[in-house]
């Protein structure tokens, strides 16, 4: 049986100031981004610059960190951001929502296609393979801080996480690290060789992401302020991700009826 090694949180601390390994986790996510991204603007038949991935690293960095916090705020602490309104900035006490981070996102991106005058969908299609990079590294920083864990299990790979109790669990932070990061990566970029039609590629991240998260969750211990929220089995996290999963599919059923996208880097 594995027990967790009970990493320090903090992988750098110089005098007062303290570097976190989620909080450089997500560096990791924003660097790699911003690499593969201007690697792919500046390939021939690209729609955006390298200078516009520039653009939307920032404001898509903002619209993660503040969706996040809204979305973890309504959806799974919303009892406690009543009855403590000013819980929202305290952020050191953990809590972001991946859905909500993606709604914030999507608010970027429309701001972003007023402003460039190009459709929401061709900017979604450019960033959607780039994302999974930021996820798979969040993962590893759950893992890291020890939260985020499975439920008992008896696999021969169980894990015990001595902060939470003696029981062998489920390791399901590597279980979505593996899914939401190197698989959809590849997944995405394998899609993106070819042309597709604009939207696709969008769609695809949706329902990917949306059924690997939806099957994680089956070995993630329910969030203990929720519980489960339906059918006695499923989380809120499952929840969430159905109308994710039905809207992919929609978009794609949507760009597969349109004229093909002439270029595989829309």
């Amino acid at each position: 049986m594995l027990t967790h090694p009970q990493f320090d949180p903090i992988a750098i601390s110089l005098g007062p100031l303290k570097v976190h390994w989620y909080g450089l986790m997500y560096v990791v996510g924003f660097l790699g981004f911003l690499l593969i991204g201007k690697h792919r603007a500046k390939k021939a038949g690209s729609l955006f610059t390298p200078d516009q991935v520039d653009d939307m690293m920032f404001w898509g960095a903002i619209g993660v960190v503040l969706g996040g916090r809204v979305g973890y705020m309504l959806f799974y602490n919303l009892r406690g951001f009543l009855s403590d309104p000013m819980s929202f900035f305290q952020v050191w006490d953990g809590g972001m929502s991946f859905h909500g981070g993606l709604m914030g996102v999507i608010l970027v991106m429309l701001g972003l296609a007023l402003k460039w005058r190009t459709s929401v969908f061709n900017i979604a299609d450019f960033v959607a393979p780039l994302i999974p990079i930021g996820l798979g590294a969040g993962r590893i920083g759950n893992f890291i801080n020890a939260e985020l864990w499975g439920r008992p299990t008896d696999v021969a790979w169980g894990m015990i996480f001595p902060a939470v109790d003696n029981l062998p669990r489920h390791p399901s932070q590597l279980y979505q690290a593996t899914l939401e990061g190197p698989l959809l990566f590849l997944i995405l970029w394998l899609f993106t060789r070819q042309p597709r039609p604009t939207g696709s590629v969008a769609g695809l991240f949706l329902v990917c992401y949306g059924l690997f998260r939806f099957i994680s969750e089956f070995a993630r211990e329910p969030d203990v302020q929720l519980g489960y929220v339906a059918f006695d089995w499923m989380t809120q996290g499952q929840l969430l991700s159905v109308p994710m999963i039905l809207f992919g599919l929609g978009v794609m059923a949507w760009a597969y009826r349109q004229v093909p996208a002439s270029s595989k880097l829309s």
